[in-house]
């Protein structure tokens, strides 16, 4: 290898670690209202006597993914039948084929190696900020992707820890349900500054509360299908009407 090629993978390799440092930093604000959400989890935990802690904090690795887990958790710690449980969990998590279809672009100039183990780290934080990420170099986007993805992942893992921990401490009266709204409004508050998003977000909102007597969360599917059409739609009417203005 030349001199000039060297100078080259290591002026690669500096802008790929700064890229990772910089999605390592953007993540960190989208982790302060996920801590307690992770705490929520840990409390429910450790509060019940169906679910082995042990297994409470693996499935915070094994699904990575808050909201699922606390459906499953809750379940089960109700008694339900561990086939309800896990169907509930993936009802919520369905989601994320949404997300991955947005990201195809993104992933199919990846090696190999990320495109299998990199939608692992695809929750909603690292979808909100993968997707707005400008830079369309990949190796720079999949350093990015992972820094924001591994930071992430090690604080989700160590809320639960801290809420099996100290679940036993705080006192029952604690109550800290407002977490989960909390944080889907801190990802939704970007992009609702959108009119496609905003759009699906009503609709999806008003289409969730309608259905909200259908079991298994059934609502909630049908909900976030209906708020992705009505964002897409949104999204491609606002395109032909702006197309159709620019032709002279």
């Amino acid at each position: 290898m030349s001199s000039t090629d060297a100078a080259g993978a290591g002026a690669g390799a500096g802008t790929e670690r700064t890229a990772a440092r910089r999605g390592a930093l953007d993540v960190v604000p989208l982790c302060v209202p996920a801590v307690p959400f992770g705490l929520v989890i840990g409390l429910a935990v450790s509060s019940s006597s169906r679910v082995p802690d042990v297994v409470g904090w693996s499935s915070s690795w094994l699904m990575f993914s808050g909201a699922a887990q606390l459906s499953a958790v809750t379940l089960l710690a109700a008694g339900a039948p561990a086939v309800s449980a896990i169907a509930a969990a993936v009802v919520v998590n369905l989601r994320h084929l949404m997300y991955s279809a947005a990201l195809v672009p993104r992933f199919r100039n990846q090696p190999r190696w990320f495109r299998v183990l990199g939608p692992y780290l695809l929750i909603d934080q690292i979808f909100v900020l993968a997707e707005r990420r400008a830079d369309h170099d990949p190796a720079r986007w999949r350093a990015y992707y992972l820094g924001a993805g591994v930071t992430m992942w090690l604080v989700w893992l160590l809320a639960v820890a801290a809420g099996l921990v100290l679940g036993p401490v705080l006192p029952a009266s604690l109550d800290l349900s407002f977490v989960a709204p909390a944080l889907f409004l801190t990802l939704l508050a970007p992009a609702l500054a959108q009119r496609p998003a905003l759009v699906g977000a009503i609709v999806a909102v008003v289409v969730t509360a309608a259905l909200s007597s259908v079991p298994n969360r059934g609502g909630m599917l049908v909900g976030a299908f209906a708020g992705a059409a009505a964002a897409t739609l949104s999204d491609r009417w606002i395109r032909s009407h702006r197309a159709a203005e620019a032709k002279p």
